[in-house]
């Protein structure tokens, strides 16, 4: 058997990290190892809990979500992905959250469902953005609604040891359209695992962490 996703939660609200744990630990194939009601604390607890997935808050006493993302993600030994998780839908959080490293990003009135997907998703690899705030990445990073609208940052030209083929580049552009692996193979007639190779040397090329930090690598050097 698989063994489980081990979740560590992040929030200084013990009712909300008590109401994760019921929903989580309710799953066969997730167990919530630990929780920590700062950055400070989860940043300490990494290298004894070793979660494969941590739900992190933003504001928090001690050290913000957003810092704590960041050191996290700076430590080669640690490989647990990331998913900010907050009662506030700001561009501000949202862009700090995936420059610091995040791998998705959650708002507080999502679905249990929501929630569940999201542990299975960044333990499988992928990033979780709905689709959305997809669409605000989008805009951010190409400046598609308007050119000269402050929070729109000019593209730079990335230089691939190795460019992209053809197909890689119809994945990425799915991709960047938040689109799941099944969806992309689905649109390009081809499987499912044919996909997965494509987008993991898509990340390598781009010396990407994950789907998120590809598609904004590829927004901000103007590849999509």
């Amino acid at each position: 058997m698989t063994a489980p996703i081990r979740v560590l939660l992040v929030d200084d609200h013990a009712m909300l990290r008590a109401g994760f744990r019921t929903i989580l630990d309710s799953q066969p194939d997730i167990t919530v190892v630990g929780e920590a009601s700062t950055g400070a604390e989860a940043v300490a607890q990494i290298s004894v809990l070793k979660p494969d997935v941590i739900t992190m808050d933003v504001q928090m006493p001690d050290m913000d979500g957003i810092e704590a993302t960041r050191r996290i993600v700076a430590d080669p030994d640690v490989h647990a992905a990331i998913a900010i998780v907050t009662t506030f839908d700001r561009d501000d959080y949202l862009f700090s959250a995936l420059d610091a490293g995040a791998g998705g990003f959650l708002l507080k009135n999502s679905t249990p469902e929501d929630l569940v997907a999201a542990v299975r998703v960044l333990a499988a690899g992928d990033g979780m953005l709905a689709p959305e705030v997809t669409r605000r990445v989008v805009q951010r990073y190409v400046g598609s609604s308007h050119a000269g609208d402050a929070g729109a940052r000019a593209s730079t030209p990335l230089r691939l040891a190795e460019p992209f083929t053809e197909r890689e580049t119809e994945v990425l552009e799915l991709m960047a359209e938040a689109m799941s692996n099944a969806e992309i193979a689905a649109r390009l007639y081809i499987g499912e695992a044919t996909v997965k190779t494509h987008v993991s040397r898509i990340l390598q090329k781009l010396g990407a962490r994950d789907r998120v930090q590809a598609v904004v690598l590829a927004l901000r050097g103007g590849l999509v």
